[in-house]
This record gives C-alpha cells, sequence and structure tokens, in this order.
C-alpha cells in the first residue's frame, strides 16, 4: 500500500514548472541571436520572481480545490494576472 509520504507527484506538476523554465531561458536564448532582446540580471530576477508566485499560486490552488472547473478558472485567472503584470512591466499598457 503506498501512503502518502510515498505518492507520485501528478505530470502537471513537472509539465507547470518546466514550462516556467523555458519561458525563463527564452530571453536568453533571444539574446543569443540578436540586439533586439536586451535583458540584465534585473530583468530575469524579476520574471524568475513572478514566475515563481504564479507556479507557486497555481500549486497552492491545486492542493487546496478539488474541482475541477473552479481549478481551471482559478488556472485562468492566474495566467491572465500574470500577463496584465508583465505587460505593464515590459511596455506600459496602463501608465
Amino acid at each position: 500500500m503506498i501512503t502518502d509520504r510515498y505518492r507520485r507527484a501528478p505530470p502537471w506538476r513537472a509539465a507547470l514548472w518546466s514550462a516556467a523554465l523555458l519561458l525563463l531561458t527564452l530571453p536568453w536564448v533571444a539574446m543569443q541571436f540578436g540586439d533586439e532582446v536586451n535583458w540584465d540580471l534585473a530583468d530575469f530576477v524579476w520574471f524568475g520572481g513572478m514566475l515563481l508566485i504564479a507556479c507557486g499560486l497555481f500549486e497552492l490552488a491545486a492542493r487546496l480545490i478539488s474541482n475541477r472547473l473552479y481549478l481551471w478558472t482559478v488556472g485562468l485567472a492566474i495566467a491572465l494576472s500574470f500577463l496584465l503584470v508583465w505587460a505593464e512591466l515590459a511596455v506600459g499598457v496602463f501608465s
């Protein structure tokens, strides 16, 4: 019998954090091929922090919410909030 302590992580967890890591590395890869993307260390730290917060919030929601429809709704709200903050920091959409 498998106890909760040794239970395997759900497959979406690895996909979520892998996608976050891929998103974090995309600007670095783009910087290698052209001058259009010019991020410094602070940009990577901010973006990494935003990804950490968004993914952490979704993990917390997944542990607390058992209804899949509610979880999808919360996930969509987190993703849209992430995109709004990213757009504001990148180009100042609202200012």
